[in-house]
């Protein structure tokens, strides 16, 4: 209360004038130091602004940002400025311990203390007085004076200092012209456990090893333990999904409660807990309050391990029930291996704005055209671009396509993706997270269902040029660059953000990349690495690159429309979209309930060898291949009523696997 100090501060003999003014406005602070009397120098300044935060930082924006650094790192900086010309004999600056050893959820408030502590040292490199005092949390006064607080600070080691300590420590500090200093009342014990629980640290490893038990001890030893005793009881009684029910529970009030939440609803089963706000202090401070519950001796990693509270429960029950009693989300299965597979959901994305399987079909029966103009939210140059001459470097003699308009559109928070990591990413890697989504809705799986499971994913990818994009904004998004384009990372992010532990495989074979996806996800499947499986492709041109490249190999239709296997075939076009299928072993899906779409009997790969040419097809090659896939469906070919053909439209590739076609499915058939 100002009135209040004011008063005790007169009662001393002080004199006290209080003037509202924004520090971090520099022009009212310049206008306010103005003021003063020169019969009265301002001879100490004592900055002890102080602003709440707690946001991740995935989350900060700039105005959170501002928020923050205003009133303590840019105030101080005019403090600093301005006071150039006052004999201080003192510049005092209240620092915090989130700029000394992290903090959860802090940030920007780290960032702005760690301004003060940096200022502090740059005004003593300059001869002028400074000190910067980084606190631990304050009993009776302060931000952190409050009970829900200074039991947050204290389960991490951090007891409350008192004021009469504090101001005697600012005293010291003063008298022995310390620059930057740390005061806070430390338990050594509990203290360094959190910031060793992912990486070893130099000046903590000591503390650690020294303490006895470096795992939070309940404040009544005999309580834990009773709880603990009473934790085992109830599971004993319930069933194996009734025990993993309750240390669910368990789990999702213990991080509800450390997170600040009010419920444990806030804490999804299978949402990760990096994504919950938890980082290596809370995960400790976790692992610790399951330790008291649990009565089991948890290694300091334990959140990191076990990355979600569906995952911890079940890892908590394993250990507490025993590994015979355990469950586990997936075993190694035995299954025959030709089991027919069968096409339980899909889903796409494809020019037209066939944008679901019902959409493409519309636009197959109805002969629409898909093909159009070029985009133009790409940065791409599309007058320079241009060139009918087929011999003109870096141009294309076409300036149409099948294009997914749509391709930048992306809600990144719907993932759990922060936007800066967004605009790193890979749009193929997007609009396969979306595509995927859409894919199990369509069989009628959800995360929740899925998260655990022993899933693959196997994603097709060819295009890989959104890379050198990233060239002049790289500074911005360090650190995101390589897993927003690494080809490997396409079909581990879609693994990454459903839960899913089977294999997880980017294949690229140009044109037939989808396909070969989808042979060995049906040879997963029936060698029982997983029991469903994502498999398909996706294409998103970042660059026109690829126009480039063909015109000059005159490879491109000049009206961007290809005409398989008709004498008037002059070339193909390019195109982009998304597809995915969702494939379940045939006996799987009955017995699932899952309704079946339609059934992959055999599939097979293979290569052309050498042929006429790197890129030049070979038609025995391709009767090879066709013959084993039919010897692998167990089927003759009079048996095939319809063939989806590659059909390039180009005039070196349609006569050769026309031929093949005839050389396989056109024989033994009624009418030769």
């Amino acid at each position: 209360d100002a009135a209040q100090l004011v008063h005790e501060l007169t009662t001393l003999g002080t004199t006290v004038t209080l003037t509202p003014c924004d520090a971090s406005d520099r022009t009212a602070l310049q206008h306010l130091l103005a003021t003063i009397p020169a019969e009265h120098p301002l001879t100490t300044v004592i900055h002890t602004a102080g602003t709440s935060d707690t946001e991740l930082i995935a989350d900060l924006g700039p105005e959170r940002l501002q928020h923050v650094l205003g009133p303590k790192a840019l105030a101080a900086a005019h403090l600093h400025e301005l006071t150039q010309g006052f004999d201080l004999g003192a510049f005092v600056l209240f620092s915090s311990g989130a700029a000394a050893w992290g903090g959860s959820r802090q940030g920007a408030y780290a960032a702005a203390n760690t301004y003060l502590d940096a200022l502090a040292e740059h005004r003593r490199a300059r001869g002028l007085p400074a000190t910067s005092l980084a606190w631990g949390p304050w009993g009776e006064a302060g931000m952190a004076a409050d009970e829900t607080a200074l039991s947050f600070y204290g389960r991490r080691g951090l007891a409350p200092l008192s004021p009469e300590l504090a101001v005697a420590s600012l005293q010291h500090a003063l008298d022995h012209r310390d620059t930057t200093i740390t005061v806070a009342d430390i338990d050594w014990e509990r203290f360094p456990t959190a910031f060793t629980a992912q990486r070893p640290s130099p000046l903590l490893d000591d503390l650690v090893t020294a303490a006895e038990n470096p795992a939070e001890a309940p404040a009544d030893a005999s309580t834990g333990a009773s709880a603990a005793t009473s934790l085992r009881q109830r599971l004993s009684a319930g069933s194996p999904e009734q025990q993993h029910h309750i240390l669910l529970e368990r789990v999702q009030s213990l991080a509800a409660s450390i997170l600040g939440h009010s419920g444990p609803d806030a804490i999804l089963p299978t949402q990760p807990f990096q994504e919950l706000g938890f980082d290596s202090l809370t995960a400790v401070e976790l692992r610790n309050q399951l330790s008291t519950a649990t009565g089991l001796d948890l290694a300091p990693t334990l959140v990191f391990d076990h990355p979600t509270p569906n995952g911890l429960a079940t890892h908590l029950r394993a250990e507490l029930t025993g590994p015979r009693t355990a469950v586990t989300a997936h075993s190694p299965t035995a299954v025959a291996q030709d089991e027919p597979i069968a096409i339980v959901g899909m889903a796409c994305r494809y020019p037209g704005d066939a944008h679901s399987p019902d959409d493409l079909w519309d636009l197959v029966i109805a002969h629409r055209d898909a093909i159009a103009a070029m985009p133009t939210d790409r940065n791409w140059d599309l007058t320079a671009l241009y060139d009918p001459d087929p011999d003109h470097a870096g141009t294309s003699y076409v300036r149409e396509g099948g294009f997914l308009y749509r391709a930048a559109e992306f809600d990144p928070a719907f993932f759990g993706i922060s936007p800066r990591e967004a605009v790193a990413m890979d749009p193929q890697q997007r609009l396969l997270l979306e595509t995927a989504w859409e894919t199990f809705e369509h069989a009628g799986l959800d995360r929740d269902t899925l998260a655990g499971s022993d899933t693959g994913v196997f994603a097709g990818v060819t295009s890989q040029d959104y890379l050198s994009l990233t060239g002049d904004t790289a500074s911005d998004v360090e650190g995101y660059v390589a897993t927003g384009n690494i080809g490997s990372v396409v079909s581990g992010r879609v693994a990454y953000a459903f839960g899913l532990e089977g294999p997880a495989v980017t294949v690229d074979t140009a044109c037939s990349s989808s396909l070969v996806a989808m042979h060995l996800a049906a040879q997963a499947l029936r060698q029982g690495e997983c029991s469903l499986a994502l498999a398909g492709g996706v294409t998103v041109m970042a660059t026109p690159g690829a126009f480039i490249e063909f015109s000059r190999q005159r490879g491109l239709a000049p009206d961007a429309r290809c005409k398989p296997f008709a004498a008037a075939a002059d070339g193909m076009v390019w195109g982009e979209g998304a597809g995915l299928v969702l494939l379940e072993r045939l006996s799987d899906a009955r017995r699932n309930g899952h309704r079946v779409l339609a059934v992959v009997r055999g599939s097979a790969v293979n290569q052309d060898g050498t042929s006429n040419g790197l890129t030049a097809p070979n038609g025995p090659a391709q009767q090879r291949v066709i013959r084993q896939a039919l010897a692998n469906a167990r089927l003759t070919p009079s048996e095939v009523d319809a063939v989806e053909a590659h059909g390039t439209g180009t005039t070196l590739g349609d006569p050769i696997e026309a031929q093949a076609l005839l050389a396989t499915y056109g024989q033994e058939r009624p009418d030769g």
